[in-house]
């Protein structure tokens, strides 16, 4: 992927490389919370149990932030084509791995391939719209892209509820297969390379510990129960621990070779505070959309295809919204959208902490939107901004870093929401409180820390610049990078 591409003016039209990419990304993303609703499937079919499969999800959470971290380096190393062709490649096998997968093991293994391929895609689509738009058209350009991060993840549990309904779970990847092979086929007759690759050795280490640092976090992160703190707590500090050596070893890397994950997108501070807001927004999203199928089918009985239409709305309006949102940003920057939508975030999570027994469905629905209308104007200008902030040579890594941190933020929400909603619920049980009254009342103390949590995001919101605009690159820069990787060269030769 190249560094160092000008962007060429778009003419008010959305590129056909970022149509595709979308289009592939969308695809793949949908994958992630496709298997939601199948783990009553999976118990009984394969026989294991509810805690053995919702590893069909944790290991797909796991694998992406293993190996996203590795995608900076990647996408600088290949051409666009090649990447794409690899992504895609490993997501059709995983896919169809998993649709034959005669045990829960080979099931397993097929996710885990499937997160491999998936792990590339949002990188190469951010960091290839960053290179071939223009500043003055990325909002717009951006807003689709929404459809591909935001809709996805919100349609996986509706077509699963859908396909459950008459088949097997199963087909949910043999449905998806000739869909992802014809997107494959289509992006590989039209797409083009953007730029020329860079030549560079890989840092087997910076790999292994950003694998392990990272995998331990979000694994740690997802065990964490109100019966099981100690063993999740100390995986959880192993990552944490791993993470700093990462961190030291790219410090170094950064000054003698190449970098597997290059640091310095954090001395940006439009790109810092664009991170920290888009980690809470993520987590408060993620939360939002465990706690509220728990909330709905187990307390107020409504089927798991009732409560995927019921959340459907929101999810739609959220990608819908995306483009008319990247326009508005282009024309009146950042501040009109992202101070208001991080508002709404909080005012939506507010809301949810009053849920009863007899809160009338359209009021949940009324919420859901509000939650999803917000999340979008916030996603939409603080992704252009926290990137549009960095110099060319760094989007990959900035996008990389970005979408790791995503997988983190997902799987420390859900962990303190259960964390919270469980604790509570249990102490309320031991004092003699009836369970269904307890698991609500737990179930509101986890929207009132989620909320209580997303008042940071109104906070960055406010820090955040209207606009930014990339740094210029001086030739000193450019020679230091092209030092950098023929230094790199000279270590693998």
């Amino acid at each position: 992927m190249p560094a160092a591409l000008s962007a060429s003016r778009t003419g008010g039209r959305t590129p056909t490389v970022i149509r595709l990419l979308v289009l592939a990304t969308f695809v793949v993303i949908l994958n992630e919370t496709i298997m939601i609703n199948a783990i009553p499937r999976l118990m009984a079919d394969l026989e294991v149990t509810e805690r053995s499969a919702q590893w069909v999800s944790t290991a797909f959470m796991l694998t992406m932030a293993a190996v996203i971290p590795a995608t900076g380096w990647f996408l600088q190393r290949v051409t666009t084509r090649r990447a794409y062709a690899i992504a895609m490649g490993v997501f059709l096998f995983g896919t169809a791995l998993s649709a034959v997968a005669p045990t829960f093991v080979v099931l397993l293994l097929g996710r885990i391939i499937q997160a491999g391929g998936t792990a590339v895609m949002m990188p190469l689509l951010m960091t290839t719209l960053m290179t071939v738009v223009p500043e003055e058209d990325r909002g717009r350009v951006m807003g689709n892209v929404t459809l591909a991060i935001s809709v996805a993840p919100a349609m996986g549990p509706v077509i699963s509820g859908l396909v459950l309904q008459v088949g097997s779970w199963r087909w949910l990847f043999v449905l998806v297969l000739p869909i992802a092979g014809a997107v494959t086929w289509f992006g590989l007759r039209h797409l083009e390379n953007i730029g020329e690759p860079q030549a560079g050795a890989i840092d087997v280490s910076s790999v292994a510990l950003a694998a392990l640092g990272f995998g331990s976090l979000v694994y740690g992160l997802s065990k964490f129960e109100p019966s099981n703190v100690v063993s999740p707590a100390l995986i959880f500090t192993v990552g944490v621990l791993l993470i700093g050596v990462f961190v030291a070893r790219q410090l170094r890397l950064q000054r003698t070779s190449t970098p597997l994950l290059d640091l310095r997108v954090l001395l940006s501070g439009t790109y810092s505070k664009a991170l920290v807001l888009l980690s809470i927004a993520f987590l408060a999203m993620l939360g939002s959309m465990i706690l509220l199928p728990l909330y709905l089918q187990n307390l107020r009985g409504l089927s798991a295809l009732q409560t995927g239409l019921l959340v459907m709305p929101g999810g739609l309006a959220m990608g819908l919204l995306g483009p008319t949102i990247g326009r508005l940003f282009d024309r009146f920057g950042g501040r009109l959208l992202v101070v208001p939508g991080s508002i709404g975030i909080t005012v939506a999570l507010a809301g949810f902490t009053q849920i009863s027994m007899s809160m009338p469905y359209w009021q949940l629905l009324a919420l859901h939107i509000l939650l999803m209308i917000s999340l979008a104007a916030a996603f939409t200008p603080v992704f252009t901004l926290g990137l549009g902030a960095l110099p060319p040579h760094l989007y990959s890594h900035g996008s990389s870093m970005l979408g790791t941190l995503q997988q983190v933020a997902a799987a420390f929400g859900t962990a303190l929401v259960v964390t919270v909603m469980s604790a509570r619920s249990t102490a309320l049980i031991d004092s003699g409180t009836e369970p269904v009254t307890a698991t609500l009342d737990g179930m509101r103390w986890a929207f009132a820390v989620s909320a209580a949590l997303s008042i940071l995001v109104i906070v960055m919101a406010v820090l955040l610049p209207n606009r930014a605009s990339a740094p210029e690159e001086s030739p000193d820069d450019i020679d230091g990078l092209e030092s950098e990787l023929a230094e790199a060269q000279l270590v693998k030769d």
